[in-house]
């Protein structure tokens, strides 16, 4: 435990902060072993404890967490340390690190291999050697300071929708329900940055954690980090360049397994079929339409009662015999995949049960169940409001049993998927049954109620575990996979569901999926249709979805047939694909990759937001103007044009105009993409993917 402060720890002005009122922690004594591998300086802010793995340094201040929630899946194991001292500074090595800790402030330098891997801001004030404390105790947690040298951009963070360089924002890493892809807000987030200059960073928290990257009103020099948590328990690390970064990473915090290869196929959702013979009658019209599907999904308002979800129980009005229908989807060689939130209505006689076995979270002004209300404004007259509701306690290990062997019952009637929806709800007065408070359980909720759900299709689900997921935090990648959030149904919203699939995945998590058509504002656009879903293509995960109808030949005869033609090229890229996610699974590599993660000797390529390398070889440049005119930038060599094969050099942009039946994909001269048969539908291919012909870049 920390020793008390001498004055109590200054609040921060986010948006005006005043450094010279912030004090930066100092050492009141020299480093010493509390073991071989542990090194210990006194501070006036209690112990601060140092250690070396093979990949960089952790550090850690203030007392133990209560829990960690299992975010790490492989803590790293520390290295024998060298302790050495010099006037006012600690110096400690291990293998090829040194780490230089200085005193009066605390501040430090990490070297790797005689090289510098990163330091405490060079951010200096007139007055003073540090105008941002390098490491301070604030009453909203610690601050880090990290030194920013101008050039060098910095990426990850989670699920964002703008820049995919961070550099000049004030992020905060805190899961909202953005109700849209406008804003900072967003649905999954994780304390994981890193930059091509060679390192990595990683607050290991539940809690919310803020970052100024190069923000000008705190500095433009330098990465502030504040974890808004009692405890710090920070990793930074090395590497030679993204992929390294990103392989640590999730060696720290997990890898996602290869998902079944019927998840590869078409999802076809929408919100929402009013009844069973409304879903039955749009399957019938996909297999009437030889349109490439394996899903259909029931979201919540299809197969549940709204005003009394979520309790694992069908709308007995609507569905009288569910595993009728359930049969009748999958004579139709149909997966069904079933909504679900971690929410249960205090209309619902489950809701009293939960709350007596005190599974629910309670409300710490109170004692009784936390009551969730629903703002009302979104919904206005589109859908219908939502009402009070509780949140499982996922910290309760008899709730979350519960919760996860109920999903039984359903994977019984024939389900195959979950659908995951919300895990943003916990409010600041929630107390779970761990102790733990609404602040620092708010991001990491996402966690555990995706673990749980992600058990369970592991033990029931017929044909293996896959989800589709909206919230998420660090860990979260474990459990395939994600989807987007709400989109707009605009150029816009297109242009930054994209780059929010690759911050994603530039964050540590390689399988996503947008609502193909946009979630809401949706005006019939053909050519964004047809635009959107051949973008989607070249995703993890393809889903149509949006409030209305997403089918494509709802937006009129032509954009049916390009975009059956888009989803038709999707099924014979399964075996390329099925590729990629093997290399995710062994790597953390996502199947779409940033152009500063599949080319970090070009910087030329970096500022591409929207293009990037899915998979190893095919170089994706979405159209995102309704005239068809896409800018690409093409690396270092010769290029063929995907199917054309029309030569294309690298080293220079290429501005296109693209007919509405063409798609900016390009690969590597001499470069082999296998392609498989023409299929509806993966039931067709039960011993995996299949080789059909290959096409060659040249």
């Amino acid at each position: 435990m920390g020793s008390p402060l001498s004055s109590p720890p200054v609040t921060l002005d986010r948006l005006s902060p005043n450094w010279s009122a912030v004090p930066a922690l100092h050492a009141t004594g020299r480093a010493t072993l509390a073991t071989d591998r542990l090194a210990v300086i006194a501070t006036d802010a209690g112990p601060l404890r140092l250690a070396l793995w093979d990949q960089g340094l952790r550090l850690w201040l203030g007392p133990e967490r209560r829990d960690d929630y299992a975010i790490l899946t492989d803590p790293p194991a520390a290295l024998p340390l060298a302790l050495s001292e010099t006037d006012g500074a600690s110096i400690l090595e291990a293998g090829d690190l040194r780490l230089t800790v200085e005193h009066a402030p605390l501040s430090f330098t990490l070297e790797r291999a005689g090289e510098l891997v990163q330091r405490s801001p060079t951010d200096g004030h007139f007055r003073r050697r540090f105008r941002m404390p390098p490491l301070a105790r604030l009453a909203e947690g610690w601050l880090v300071g990290f030194d920013l040298p101008s050039g060098w951009p910095v990426y990850g963070l989670g699920e964002k929708w703008g820049p995919l360089d961070k550099r000049g924002q004030f992020i905060r890493s805190c899961n909202h329900d953005a109700l849209g892809v406008n804003s900072e807000w967003s649905y999954k987030n994780t304390p994981f940055a890193w930059s091509p200059a060679g390192w990595g960073l990683f607050a290991h928290t539940p809690a919310p954690v803020a970052h100024a990257v190069g923000f000008a009103t705190w500095s433009h020099r330098a990465y502030g980090l504040l974890v808004e948590d009692p405890s710090l328990d920070l990793f930074l690390f090395a590497g030679a360049d993204g992929g390294d970064l990103i392989a640590t990473y999730t060696r720290l915090t997990g890898r996602a397994p290869v998902p079944p290869l019927w998840s590869l196929g078409v999802i076809l959702s929408r919100a929402y079929y009013r009844d069973a013979q409304a879903v039955l009658d749009a399957a019938a019209e996909v297999r009437a339409r030889a349109m490439p599907c394996d899903v259909i999904t029931l979201d919540g308002r299809t197969w549940q009662h709204t005003e009394t979800r979520f309790a694992f129980e069908w709308d007995g009005a609507r569905y009288p015999d569910p595993a009728a229908v359930i049969k009748a989807l999958r004579a139709l060689d149909f997966k069904v995949c079933l909504w679900e939130y971690p929410l249960v209505s205090v209309h619902n006689p489950l809701f009293e049960t939960m709350a007596a076995r005190g599974w629910l979270l309670t409300d710490g002004r109170t004692g009784l169940p936390y009551r969730y209300r629903f703002d009302p404004e979104p919904f206005g007259e589109v859908l219908t409001p939502l009402p009070d509701s509780g949140l499982v306690d996922f910290t309760h290990p008899d709730a979350y049993a519960y919760w996860r062997d109920r999903h039984a019952e359903l994977f019984a009637t024939g389900v195959h998927m979950i659908k995951p929806d919300f895990g943003e709800q916990v409010e600041e007065p929630c107390v779970a049954h761990n102790g733990e408070g609404g602040h620092a359980l708010h991001n990491v909720y996402a966690l555990l109620y995706n673990r749980c759900v992600y058990e369970a299709a592991e033990r029931y689900a017929p044909d293996g575990a896959f989800l589709f997921s909206r919230a998420a935090w660090a860990g979260s990648q474990r459990y395939p996979a994600q989807w987007g959030g709400d989109p707009q149904a605009d150029w816009e919203g297109l242009a930054a569901s994209i780059r929010g699939a690759l911050s994603w995945g530039l964050s540590g998590a390689p399988f996503y999926a947008t609502d193909v058509g946009g979630f809401y504002g949706d005006d019939r656009d053909p050519v964004l249709y047809v635009r959107w879903t051949q973008a989607a293509v070249f995703a993890a995960h393809l889903r149509l979805h949006g409030l209305g109808e997403r089918e494509p030949w709802s937006y009129g005869p032509e954009a049916e047939r390009l975009s059956i033609a888009a989803l038709r090229l999707r099924y014979r890229l399964i075996p390329y694909l099925w590729d990629a996610m093997a290399t995710a699974a062994a790597t953390g590599l996502p199947v779409q990759r940033a152009m500063a993660l599949a080319y970090p000797q070009e910087s030329e390529a970096w500022r591409f937001d929207t293009q990037f390398l899915f998979g190893d070889h095919m170089l994706v440049a979405p159209c995102l103007r309704p005239d068809g005119r896409v800018d690409i930038y093409l690396p270092e060599g010769r290029w063929r044009q995907f199917p054309s094969n029309t030569p294309y050099e690298g080293g220079r942009v290429h501005r296109l105009t693209l007919a509405l039946d063409q798609m900016a994909v390009f690969v590597p001269e001499g470069r082999a993409i296998p392609l498989g048969p023409e299929v509806e539908t993966t039931a067709v291919l039960p011993q995996g993917p299949v080789v059909a012909e290959t096409w060659m870049a040249g």
